[in-house]
């Protein structure tokens, strides 16, 4: 059973993700600087999701899940996970009621991405740094015959968080390709695939700021990505916010 000041460090989560989903001052109902503390310090106790979930034995996960002694590749298996030029999509509504989605940490923050929509996942080598790019932009990594462009992760989907003591404790291990694109997300550990019911998400409804975050995955509290938004504000020098 879980003690009751775990369940307070999930209540301050669930609404501190809320609260980015509405973005209404009004909405808030939660002490930000109990928020900000807490995701100061180490959450995998309560963010980390457990081995019992419901993974699936598809092809797909047993690549991603091979991940301690070699570079990890993901096949795309559908044309949606196609993110070109194009406007950016609903999410929900590109999604089946049931699909996949690969977890991954953050400093100590989950975030998910569906399958669909994942262009593949490499360990990290040498990054080249560019002059004149926004500070989450970490430079360009080469990879046979591909460029990859690098994001900060931590820096860019918490910018308010981010500080000297994030910086040097951060672990980046692999990157997270955003479909067919270029760009590619930093990240200290892959957690799992989980096969998910649109239902397990409270989506995003309204627009506004933040439209990277198509909504969260309640159970485990972790923010469900968008791609085709992110890879949007990306190529504009957008920042999260």
């Amino acid at each position: 059973m879980k003690d009751k000041n775990k369940f307070a460090k999930e209540s301050i989560v669930e609404d501190y993700l809320t609260d980015l989903l509405t973005e209404s001052q009004s909405e808030l109902n939660f002490n930000k600087a109990a928020t900000q503390r807490l995701l100061e310090q180490s959450v995998n106790d309560f963010l980390t999701p457990g081995v019992d979930s419901k993974e699936t034995n598809s092809d797909t996960q047993q690549q991603v899940m091979q991940q301690d002694d070699k570079e990890i590749q993901v096949e795309v298996e559908t044309e949606a996970s196609k993110v070109e030029d194009s406007a950016p999509i609903n999410l929900q509504d590109s999604l089946g009621e049931r699909f996949q989605a690969l977890f991954f940490e953050v400093a100590g923050l989950t975030l998910a991405v569906p399958l669909i929509e994942l262009g593949g996942i490499h360990e990290i080598t040498k990054i080249a740094p560019i002059i004149g790019k926004p500070d989450w932009f970490m430079g360009v990594m080469l990879k046979n015959e591909d460029k990859f462009n690098v994001v900060d992760s931590a820096r860019w989907v918490m910018p308010e968080k981010y500080d000297d003591e994030m910086a040097e404790n951060l672990n980046y291990q692999f990157l997270i390709n955003l479909g067919k694109t270029p760009w590619v997300l930093t990240c200290e550990r892959l957690i799992n695939t989980v096969e998910l019911n649109k239902s397990d998400v409270k989506w995003r409804t309204n627009t506004g700021k933040r439209p990277w975050l198509a909504g969260m995955v309640k159970e485990r509290m972790c923010a469900l990505i968008n791609v085709a938004e992110l890879v949007e504000m990306l190529k504009a020098g957008l920042s999260s916010k």
